[in-house]
């Protein structure tokens, strides 16, 4: 087996934003090790100050074939585009209107999670119907 992927996201909120990924893409929150009730009881064993308990979550497929997904508090906003962004399948295999109305559904239940929609992109030559959004801190992403 290579080495495990991890996504590593840089906010303000990690616990907002764990949660925000979570129900975009059907993660859940990473349990804390065996033999803790919670995090807070294993930070707190640790020595972690209480006002840096919040300062990282993770959500992790169910099956555990996907990525975990890491979220570490920083003190900067984010001041550019991304250079690397998620994209969520949804319409896989999907053409023609019922690929529209399937990425258009799956836009608005996001926007419904806090996402913005930031534009749409016509199909060209070598490109599908997608739409550009942005996560509750302004990370772009695309559905399609």
């Amino acid at each position: 087996m290579g080495p495990l992927l991890q996504v590593t996201f840089d906010c303000a909120d990690p616990a907002a934003q764990a949660a925000f990924w979570a129900a975009a893409i059907g993660y859940e929150e990473q349990a804390p090790p065996d033999g803790f009730d919670s995090w807070d009881q294993l930070l707190e064993q640790m020595g972690v100050p209480e006002e840096e308990r919040d300062s990282r979550a993770a959500v992790i497929d169910p099956e555990g074939i996907r990525p975990r997904l890491f979220f570490q508090r920083v003190p900067e906003g984010k001041t550019a585009k991304n250079r690397m962004h998620l994209d969520v399948h949804v319409a896989v295999g999907l053409q023609g209107d019922e690929r529209r109305r399937t990425i258009e559904a799956e836009s608005a239940r996001l926007t419904g999670l806090g996402a913005a929609v930031l534009r749409r992109v016509e199909p060209e030559l070598l490109s599908e119907f997608c739409i550009v959004m942005a996560d509750p801190e302004g990370n772009e992403f695309c559905v399609d």
